[in-house]
């Protein structure tokens, strides 16, 4: 055999070990997921199950304390949150939180040792925004998080910054450039698991509220704006979530008619509350903090971090497996979302609220433009109140329906919390405002209420 053939099979080796290497190794255990002779199954690795399992173990809690005795807010200085809480309780708490945040650190990752009253540090203010927001998802979001929940330590878990978060990119490549625009294409990244795929989901779909739907309900070309192009970042964003659950496309979809809700399993639906209880928390909580971070705390673009899927999950269908640590930490089981008071928005009024940019979130005075409404339907039992979401006419079309919808929705919601009936309700078509392409004018995003 010459040298050259000699070297040519040398070559063929290499690549060849070279391709196994990226292949799973044996054992590799399925799971039905699913009928029959529909290809839903799951498929798990146990030597990475193994690895999983430690990463999701469960802390211990300290014991309960008692909650007789004074309060916290009676006691301790500048006590903004659960000063509720009796001294004990609210020191159990505490000491809590630096074990699942600041365990190296201790107390004076928020507080100034000196002074503890002190709200110089933002880290401290930032604590106080994030247990508003674990209480928010666990008394707001059980359509995702049902009764297991969430504490700090589903997302932290020893670190005082998440190790899954993200920030905005610069957006489109230098079209000029010989490569022209690849709209971060062919980049290796784990956000999308190596795929040649956009880069980053991240921004239109749990920072925006861009529709992720990929297949037209209607004939081209009239009104039907879906292309391999906008598929392509779906795709992105369905392989970011395969990737932090730990899971094949089938734990949510089926194969036979991947759009189909009727095929579907009941995961799809609890996926679909997660991506918007995403964009809540970026915008209205995670957002509101934007002035609060030194800048090199913040993004390329001058962003705050924000979170995704895998924050929580960290590689587990569900976050610590399903394991609750909420039931040790009652506290944190409950609370009143709080609303951020976003620049530009208009107080609400009698029969009409108004939202912030990209929110469906209700402001903080909804009763005032409720109040009169809830009370002419409970004299009126034969009456309806008609629901009328209006939206700009900037941007694209289908994302301002889907919001203008998400906002009638939400004030939908806190008509039923009311005790109003849902079926008095009825709601309308999105409306187009016609004096506002610049979309700037702030009373363009708003939900109008009418009884009739």
């Amino acid at each position: 055999m010459s040298l050259a053939i000699r070297s040519a099979f040398a070559w063929l080796a290499v690549g060849a070990a070279a391709l196994l290497a990226g292949c799973e190794r044996p054992p590799v255990n399925t799971v039905q997921h699913g009928y029959r002779g529909t290809g839903m199954e799951q498929i798990y690795n146990p030597r990475q199950l193994d690895t999983q399992a430690e990463l999701n173990k469960v802390p211990d809690a300290i014991a309960p304390a008692s909650a007789d005795g004074p309060k916290a807010s009676a006691v301790f200085k500048n006590v903004k949150l659960l000063g509720d809480l009796s001294v004990g309780e609210f020191s159990r708490h505490m000491v809590s939180i630096t074990s699942w945040v600041a365990p190296k650190e201790g107390c004076v990752y928020c507080h100034n040792g000196a002074d503890f009253a002190d709200d110089s540090k933002y880290t401290k203010v930032v604590a106080r925004r994030m247990i508003q927001m674990t209480q928010h998802i666990n008394s707001d979001w059980k359509t995702h998080v049902a009764e297991t929940g969430v504490t700090c330590y589903t997302c932290h878990r020893g670190n005082g910054v998440p190790k899954n978060i993200w920030f905005n990119t610069a957006g489109a490549d230098n079209a000029t450039k010989l490569m022209g625009y690849k709209a971060g294409q062919n980049e290796a990244t784990m956000k999308v698991a190596l795929a040649a795929l956009p880069n980053d989901p991240f921004t239109p779909f749990l920072g925006d509220t861009t529709a992720i739907r990929v297949i037209g309900t209607s004939a081209l070309p009239e009104g039907n704006r879906q292309s391999t192009k906008q598929a392509e970042w779906t795709y992105g964003l369905m392989m970011h979530m395969s990737q932090s659950l730990g899971v094949n496309c089938t734990y949510c979809h089926n194969t036979r008619s991947f759009a189909s809700w009727d095929a579907s399993t009941p995961q799809r639906g609890t996926a679909w509350y997660g991506i918007r209880m995403a964009r809540d928390l970026n915008k209205d909580y995670l957002g509101s903090l934007a002035g609060v971070f030194p800048p090199e705390r913040l993004g390329p673009l001058g962003d705050v971090a924000k979170l995704n899927c895998a924050t929580c999950h960290q590689g587990a269908f569900k976050p610590l497996y399903g394991q609750s640590m909420l039931k040790d930490h009652p506290e944190l089981a409950s609370g009143v979302k709080v609303a951020v008071a976003a620049p530009g928005v208009p107080a609400s009024e009698d029969g009409i609220v108004y939202f912030a940019v990209g929110s469906a979130a209700l402001p903080a005075d909804m009763d005032k433009a409720i109040g009169s409404m809830v009370a002419a339907l409970k004299a009126n039992p034969a009456a309806k109140a008609t629901l009328s979401g209006y939206h700009s006419a900037a941007g694209d079309l289908a994302s301002n329906q889907e919001l203008a919808k998400q906002r009638a929705f939400a004030v939908r919601d806190a008509l039923k919390a009311a005790g109003i009936d849902p079926e008095r309700v009825v709601l309308e078509k999105p409306i187009q405002t016609e004096a506002n392409a610049s979309g700037e004018d702030p009373k363009a995003r708003r939900v109008e209420i009418a009884v009739k």
